[in-house]
């Protein structure tokens, strides 16, 4: 049997339904299903970084389900439905793409940008509710993403270096503010935190002006870590240690053993 979005939509206002629904969906709000919405959409995007296309379809299904979720806990309210939620993205898309669905052009990507950002500075010109070019940067995102979206808000309106030299000297002279602070005769670690950030903040700009996305970039890091870090432990399995048996230098040393193997096998591919 197939089935539709309205389907979808039934099961979960039955789920949500006093009457014979959930005890476990009953109990949920707006706040207690954030952290379900943000494990769903880390579970996506891993499935997309995999390149797993059948896990990837069950995700987007979780996915939906919460979107539809906080659909249907809005209706409850009497604030939208879920066809509210459709139409008003329908009517953005259309909106925001004149040089698709209205008589302007887009003739590359670099185009077809500039018009939608065009549409939507006028959106919030018209609600009358911005007071800054920041306003509309949410304070949920993730840090990294967030200092990234911050500097390009500001690059917009010319607050911004032209040169990358500029940026590169900018990371230099946070990193030396770092250690200056390490060569304190006290150490205070507030101090210390806020120049960590601040040389964080440095290289999310240098990442954005190499044209690098610092949130992907540090995934990907991630990543190359976890493999490398397990490839460690596999070794010392093989060896019958234990980290408890072994010590940094002999897990430097196999460190370095697996960045090779890797280069070769990257060389041979």
């Amino acid at each position: 049997m197939s089935h539709t979005i309205d389907d979808f939509v039934q099961l979960i206002a039955k789920l949500r339904n006093p009457h014979g629904g959930c005890p476990w969906d009953l109990k949920q709000n707006y706040h207690s299903m954030i952290p379900c919405l943000l494990e769903e959409t880390y579970e996506t995007v891993e499935a997309i970084e995999q390149g797993d296309v059948t896990n990837l379809r069950e995700e987007l299904g979780d996915l939906l389900l919460q979107v539809v979720f906080f659909s249907q806990l809005a209706k409850e309210d009497g604030k939208f439905t879920f066809e509210d939620v459709v139409n008003e993205v329908c009517q953005k898309i259309i909106r925001r793409h004149p040089h698709v669905f209205g008589d302007q052009s887009a003739r590359n990507e670099q185009e077809a940008l500039a018009n939608w950002n065009a549409m939507k500075a006028q959106e919030k010109s018209a609600e009358g509710k911005q007071q800054s070019i920041l306003d509309n940067v949410p304070h949920a995102f993730p840090a990294l993403l967030r200092a990234e979206k911050l500097q390009k808000k500001c690059a917009k309106v010319g607050f911004d270096w032209t040169e990358l030299q500029d940026v590169l000297n900018k990371v230099q002279e946070e990193l030396e503010e770092v250690k200056q602070e390490l060569n304190q005769p006290h150490l205070d670690q507030t101090k210390i935190q806020e120049e960590v950030g601040d040389l964080l903040f440095a290289t999310v700009n240098l990442s954005r002006h190499l044209k690098c996305q610092a949130e992907e970039s540090l995934r990907q890091a991630n990543h190359k870590f976890e493999r490398r870090f397990r490839a460690v432990e596999q070794k010392l399995t093989q060896q019958g240690k234990t980290f408890a048996q072994s010590n940094l230098i002999e897990m430097d040393i196999l460190w370095d053993e697996v960045k090779k193997e890797e280069k070769k096998q990257n060389n041979e591919g």
